[in-house]
């Protein structure tokens, strides 16, 4: 029993002893790696300490000198001077553009006008006058004359109808004739005279044409 016993507290003895021995270890590499950890950190790692004035003193807004100052509002001063020329350029172009706009509107209808006021001159005569009908037609035939005289001045030309082979790009016609005497579509009468302005078509001309049975246009 005594042997058997001290067999027991041998054992439980040895098992203590191992357990401190490895509490022991573990402390000893826990410790080695704390050491090597705070050896690291103090060569690869850099911690910076600022001081209170330190950062006081960077919070601080920057101070401008006066010369400094006067130079910026005089920058500034430049700056507005330059924008409010460009605004009066500006201003003075739009109203010279739009003056020269007006006087060219104002020169193509005085262009347009002025050969028609000896016209209406010839008309005011011609109410006025009292003679005989033979009179008056020789009067209005001679404003006829002056009224083309005036168109052409402006390179308003009367579009050819009668004689002529009716075109569509210059002729309406308004009816046909069927006839064996003249040609087919070539153009009998002129109903509304048609005028070109060099050469765009103010107005086509309203005829009739002849319908020649015997004859096939190309």
């Amino acid at each position: 029993m005594n042997e058997a016993g001290d067999d027991r507290a041998f054992g439980r003895f040895a098992r203590w002893a191992r357990m401190g021995n490895n509490k022991r270890d573990d402390t000893a590499e826990a410790g080695g790696d704390g050491h090597m950890q705070e050896e690291r950190a103090g060569q690869d790692g850099v911690t910076e300490v600022l001081e209170p004035e330190m950062v006081a003193e960077a919070a601080k807004p920057q101070e401008v000198s006066s010369a400094e100052l006067e130079q910026v509002r005089g920058e500034r001063d430049q700056l507005k001077d330059r924008l409010a020329r460009l605004q009066a350029e500006f201003d003075n172009a739009r109203k010279r553009e739009a003056k020269e706009k007006q006087d060219a509107r104002d020169y193509a209808v005085q262009s347009a006008v002025e050969p028609f006021l000896g016209v209406m001159d010839n008309f005011g005569l011609a109410l006025k006058a009292q003679g005989s009908a033979e009179q008056l037609k020789a009067g209005v035939e001679m404003i006829v004359k002056q009224m083309e005289d005036a168109l052409k001045s402006l390179n308003v030309q009367p579009v050819e109808t009668v004689g002529a082979q009716f075109d569509p790009r210059v002729h309406e016609a308004l009816g046909s004739l069927e006839t064996k005497e003249f040609p087919d579509h070539q153009i009998l009468e002129e109903i509304r005279r048609g005028y070109k302005l060099r050469d765009k078509l103010l107005r086509p001309a309203m005829v009739k044409i002849a319908s020649n049975p015997n004859q096939v246009s190309e």
